[in-house]
């Protein structure tokens, strides 16, 4: 077992670690920048890997990449990555703010190969997190156990690996070899024979539910499936002209004319598959991880403050950073892409000021 000492730890290779990674490398601070260790459990860094279909297409703008946003001359933009590519002349002339899916994913492959200072640990996944405590019993950093028995001791610890899929009670006494999470789609389905007649039933109305529907048709052309979405249609953040038919006249007639029971979805009738593929969503509780850890320093309501560090008082040295998982405090696209360039400023900002009120107080 090899034990390594960093001054920050961030946990997960994704969209919102690397945007703090380029802030870090950004900010001037080589000490900073070459104490930082990102942890990325896969090979590489694939964006949304098992939804990666080659037709998909992001749902936010370009320009929201990892730095436009904080730094548009930065050399990290998703612009500079094109055209280092030699790839810019045919975004542009697609007309379009969202790139496909894949030349996201793309682009965050190449800013991870980008970073000069910034180190990132593939195939490395934290099995659990514990708090280091000085003399008075604060918080003075904190030891990741790796599952394959290394550690790694931190003073600064960022948790940005999403939250955990959401399997609804309702189907989670199922084989496991009849349900598929969105977040298993691509490497499970690979897995089914393409010439089987699977009867297969897709659970939800949003993106993911909606993009396996229809890649299922490709992926096996012999199957019967049938989608069921608790509203009346799909869903794309509450503007889809399926949800825009509630407003139609005719709606008023097909509500009144339903039974009682459709109209409260109390309706109950049996459907017969061989296969349920969930695009549930994630569940809104904090990640396993963090919950874990804060039962471990006696913290029994995350709480985070506006630079998303958590709440441990004044006397902690070592603090925790949490991305992706505070839409309770910070609205609803603290979950999305959309906020990664600001939010990683704020964090940036909270961690070097820290460290200057440390020196500080070292030299008083």
């Amino acid at each position: 077992m090899a034990v390594r000492e960093v001054g920050v730890l961030a946990i997960g290779a994704g969209p919102a670690n690397l945007a703090l990674a380029v802030a870090i490398e950004e900010s001037g601070s080589a000490e900073l920048a070459d104490g930082t260790l990102l942890l990325e459990q896969s090979p590489d860094v694939t964006w949304q890997r098992d939804l990666l279909m080659p037709w998909a297409r992001s749902q936010v703008s370009f320009l929201k990449d990892l730095v436009t946003l904080r730094n548009p001359s930065s050399r990290f933009t998703f612009l500079n990555f094109l055209h280092e590519q030699g790839r810019l002349d045919e975004f542009v002339n697609l007309g379009t703010f969202h790139p496909f899916r894949w030349e996201f994913s793309d682009y965050l492959q190449w800013v991870a190969k980008s970073l000069e200072r910034v180190e990132i640990r593939y195939g490395a996944r934290a099995a659990q997190v514990d708090p280091v405590c000085g003399a008075d019993g604060s918080v003075s950093g904190w030891s990741v156990l790796l599952t394959d028995g290394d550690e790694i001791r931190c003073r600064d610890l960022v948790v940005g690996g999403g939250r955990d899929p959401r399997v609804p009670e309702v189907f989670s006494g199922l084989p496991d070899d009849r349900l598929i999470h969105s977040a298993q789609y691509r490497t499970r389905i690979a897995g089914i024979s393409r010439d089987e007649p699977v009867r297969a039933v897709v659970v939800g109305g949003a993106q993911s539910a909606a993009e396996m529907f229809y890649a299922l048709h490709e992926n096996l052309p012999q199957s019967r499936v049938t989608m069921l979405v608790r509203s009346i249609g799909l869903q794309t953040y509450q503007t889809s002209k399926f949800v825009n038919e509630l407003f139609f006249p005719s709606f008023v007639d097909e509500f009144y004319d339903s039974p009682a029971e459709v109209r409260a979805h109390g309706k109950t009738e049996p459907l017969r598959c061989d296969l349920v593929l969930l695009g549930t969503g994630y569940d809104p509780r904090k990640p396993a991880l963090v919950r874990e850890l804060a039962a471990r320093v006696g913290v029994d309501e995350v709480e985070v403050s506006r630079a998303h560090r958590v709440e441990l008082g004044e006397s902690a040295w070592g603090a925790v950073y949490l991305q992706g998982v505070n839409e309770e405090t910070h609205g609803i696209a603290d979950s999305l892409i959309s906020v990664l360039a600001h939010r990683s400023r704020d964090i940036l900002t909270d961690l070097l000021a820290r460290r200057a009120g440390a020196t500080e107080s070292r030299s008083a």
